[in-house]
């Protein structure tokens, strides 16, 4: 569906159904919180929400779902974690959304490079936020600390993202839920 013809009710209502998806999808790797932390299981949902729903939509559900899932479940612990994880993920789902949708062509290569630009910036944000809540608390984050939280340990979930999202996305293009398409710039007239 191209996003003029998409309503707000349709963005709402797909919206709602990536934030329960996002709810309930870190269930099935939250025996093993291990594995959890490295599939990354609740940034798949926020990226397909920013990329079909838009930025506005992506930021708003990135921003609520770590909070809402504490709320609902105690998981993951609200500060830090929960607190950065809320950053990080309206981090993606704005920069996915608003950089796809400005992409000249919306096609897997923008796809791409939307996603591993949001992913950047994500981890990025998620850095910066963890050095602001943990010098409040007084612990302290270091480059180590960082550089395993944001590349080392989510090298899976990174790779899984980058292999599931497109893959759903070339998808719904098939079945004409999503298309990819191509802005051309608007044809002056020539006046006579």
């Amino acid at each position: 569906m191209n996003d003029k013809k998409k309503s707000p009710v349709f963005n709402l209502t797909l919206s709602a159904m990536f934030m329960a998806v996002g709810l309930v999808l870190p269930f099935l790797t939250g025996q093993i919180p291990q594995i959890g932390n490295m599939l990354l299981p609740m940034h798949i949902p926020v990226f397909l929400c920013g990329l079909i729903c838009g930025w506005q939509y992506g930021l708003a559900i990135g921003l609520a779902l770590p909070v809402l899932r504490y709320f609902l479940f105690s998981m993951p612990v609200l500060f830090p974690t929960g607190i950065a994880m809320a950053f990080e993920l309206a981090t993606y789902g704005f920069t996915v959304g608003f950089l796809y949708s400005h992409s000249r062509w919306q096609c897997v290569i923008a796809l791409y490079r939307s996603m591993v630009t949001a992913m950047i910036a994500g981890r990025v944000v998620w850095g910066c936020v963890q050095i602001v809540l943990l010098g409040i608390d007084g612990r302290g984050f270091t480059w180590q600390m960082f550089m395993a939280g944001a590349f080392l340990n989510a090298i899976p979930g990174m790779i899984l993202q980058l292999i599931l999202i497109p893959a759903v996305m070339i998808a719904l293009n098939r079945t004409g839920l999503v298309k990819f398409s191509r802005h051309t710039a608007p044809v002056q007239k020539l006046r006579s």
